[in-house]
């Protein structure tokens, strides 16, 4: 199963020994930014998202959800 944004993002910032507000300030986003992905939070800025998965060489794009889900 995939994980979600919020779980991909909490386990990625944990293995790189980050509290959200070192994560935060090294994606330069605000600390709520990074709260609201790790809680779920459906509103949020695509451009703020993609900022913050490049911390880890990701981002966010389309994908058909028959070849990830079986």
């Amino acid at each position: 199963m995939t994980p979600s944004l919020a779980t991909f993002i909490k386990t990625k910032r944990k293995e790189a020994g980050l509290t959200q507000q070192e994560f935060a300030d090294r994606a330069g986003v605000a600390l709520t930014v990074v709260r609201k992905i790790e809680q779920g939070k459906e509103n949020l800025s695509l451009a703020k998202v993609n900022q913050v998965l490049m911390m880890f060489g990701n981002k966010l794009a389309p994908v058909n959800h028959k070849e990830i889900e079986p």
